[in-house]
């Protein structure tokens, strides 16, 4: 089974979508008069550290690729780490569109201190999201295995070269 690699417009639309959810949820709590919580610090060392880990998890399927590596690679591992790449790219989009949605609406009333207060953490919480989002493509992009020449395919797109035909 080939993986389909996760497309930078899917993470757009994903970001947009959750975005679109946050503004929405944000504006209708802070017409009852409440603020938009503070951004949570430990947020975002967490996905900056879950990006980390991603392509420290990635690093040796890419060396394998490269021819590096010393060890032998697993093919089930290989795969799991492209899904775990997707998985971070996808939820590091979402994260950005969610603070990105309380940033806009913290951006609507900044006549409030306490919205002032909020703007930067958010904007760094939306940064970090960017980044988890980037860190998944690059590791899924390590982790890439381009196909096989023409010349070693049969009619039916399976390998030939070194099967006896009958």
């Amino acid at each position: 089974m080939r993986h389909r690699e996760i497309r930078l417009q899917t993470l757009v639309l994903s970001s947009l979508l959750a975005g679109a959810v946050a503004f929405v949820v944000f504006s209708l709590l802070t017409r009852s008069g409440s603020l938009v919580p503070r951004p949570p610090v430990l947020a975002g060392i967490l996905i900056v550290v879950m990006g980390a880990l991603v392509l420290w998890i990635a690093r040796p399927v890419r060396r394998y690729l490269q021819g590096r590596a010393t060890a032998p690679l697993d093919a089930l591992r290989a795969a799991r780490v492209v899904v775990l790449a997707q998985a971070a790219a996808l939820t590091g989009s979402l994260a950005a569109g969610w603070y990105l949605g309380q940033l806009a609406v913290v951006a609507t009333d900044l006549s409030l201190v306490a919205n002032q207060m909020r703007l930067l953490p958010l904007l760094a919480l939306a940064l970090t999201g960017v980044a988890l989002a980037a860190a998944g493509l690059v590791a899924q992009r390590w982790c890439r295995v381009d196909p096989p020449e023409d010349d070693e395919r049969g009619e039916n797109g399976r390998e030939t070269k070194g099967l006896e035909r009958r």
